[in-house]
């Protein structure tokens, strides 16, 4: 049985998933590996409140999802705009990286302003983007289709670091510094970027049919308040977003802290903390393709529930880790449950959301994510703040979103979710 919906090419699904290859870049390079460490040392300079403004000019993207991400999605349901506000979100995340380039030395408003705008275009388009994978995939595949997905993506992370960091050794070869160098590096991930979407907007369909003859930000808000009125009619959907807000805390903790963790408890030198990002990277990828051929199988909630029950082995072992060995061992751990339990997600998001309503549920879908993305590293700070710098309990207490995750998800029922989307 082919994993594709009917009418569906071959071409057109790898250039759904050449846009995880795109985007990827920018997390990984802007957000986990290069640019985060330049904003610190050399934007501010290393003042005290350096870490604090990094997380707050997150936080404030992410707020910014949180409230439009459900407005966005109704408005794309309501016009069948998926594909041209997609086109909006990666111009606009494209140039604002590019903008990044332009912050140096005590440029802290650039940075920032420039951080927010691409990384609220870079969460919206990842909404609009997961928005067509109920089109693409045939009904009982979307867990292999979504894994194809996501595991081209962590390859193009992979890609946009590795160019970036060829950039960089040819530059500290040259005798240049960061100052110098960074700036390159943004606009090489911004380029590649937009070279890597192109195929998406070639050959990618807009399927569905406008719902309304106008729809305004007044209409989508009506939507998005008619779905929270209906919201009984979908509680395993509800449930599951709720799941999401705890298990993706503890994820986002570990997307945005892990190499802090890896230096402040572990000694981690900066080389080794590439090398991990690199690795996390390739068994993410792996995780995401493998998970996503078994998934089908052993249906979305199990298949979800294994990888909860791997993170929830990732922390303890990176808790009580006193060596480099078994803190490897976590991070391996780490690498195949962030791709296989990210392409979970997705798939189940799908297959719980009705059929006019995609957009709009993946919204709350990208609403959920990012509200996580504002609790669970805001969390590890404070416990570190309140503890004096104790990385160790802050990692801790991270699995407990895990632990409460997955005692939520053992109420979602797949299929039950399935039958009240479709009516």
């Amino acid at each position: 049985m082919s994993a594709l919906a009917q009418g569906v090419e071959k071409r057109e699904v790898w250039a759904w998933a050449m846009y995880d290859f795109a985007n990827s870049g920018y997390t990984t390079v802007v957000i986990t590996a290069i640019f985060n460490a330049y904003f610190v040392s050399v934007v501010a300079q290393k003042a005290p409140w350096a870490t604090f403004a990094w997380t707050a000019a997150l936080a404030a993207s992410y707020a910014l999802i949180v409230v439009c991400a459900p407005l966005i999605g109704a408005y794309a349901d309501a016009r069948a705009a998926k594909k041209r506000l997609l086109a909006w979100t990666t111009a606009g995340c494209v140039l604002a990286t590019a903008g990044l380039s332009l912050a140096g030395p005590g440029g802290l408003a650039t940075a920032v302003f420039f951080l927010v705008l691409s990384n609220f275009c870079f969460g919206s388009g990842e909404n609009l983007i997961a928005a067509f994978l109920p089109e693409l995939a045939d009904a009982e595949s979307l867990g292999k289709v979504s894994g194809w997905g996501w595991s081209l993506g962590y390859l193009g992370g992979l890609t946009s670091l590795g160019a970036c960091l060829a950039y960089v050794n040819w530059a500290q070869g040259q005798g240049q510094v960061a100052a110098q160098f960074v700036p390159g590096t943004l606009l090489i991930t911004a380029a590649l970027f937009a070279l890597a979407s192109l195929p998406t907007f070639l050959f990618l369909r807009e399927r569905a049919q406008p719902q309304v003859r106008a729809a305004d930000a007044g209409t989508a808000f009506a939507r998005v308040l008619q779905t929270w009125h209906q919201a009984r009619h979908y509680p395993d959907m509800r449930r599951f977003m709720i799941c999401i807000v705890f298990y993706q805390a503890g994820i986002q903790t570990v997307i945005a802290l892990a190499a802090i963790y890896a230096e402040q408890a572990m000694g981690f030198q900066t080389a080794d903390t590439i090398k991990l990002v690199f690795l996390v990277n390739v068994t993410a990828a792996i995780g995401a393709f493998a998970f996503g051929h078994a998934q089908d199988r052993i249906a979305h909630v199990r298949a979800i529930a294994a990888t909860l029950v791997g993170w929830i082995v990732m922390i303890l072992l990176a808790w009580q880790a006193d060596g480099p060995a078994p803190f490897w061992l976590a991070a391996n751990i780490a690498g195949l449950c962030l791709g296989a339990s990210q392409s979970a997600a997705r798939a189940l998001v799908g297959a719980l959301a009705p059929p006019l309503r995609r957009a709009e549920f993946f919204g709350l879908w990208g609403l959920a994510v990012k509200f996580s993305a504002i609790l669970g590293p805001l969390t590890y700070g404070a416990v570190t703040w309140i503890s004096g710098g104790d990385h160790r309990l802050a990692i801790l207490i991270t699995g407990a979103y895990f632990v409460v995750g997955l005692t939520i998800l053992r109420g979602v029922d797949a299929e039950r979710g399935r039958r009240a989307a479709q009516q």
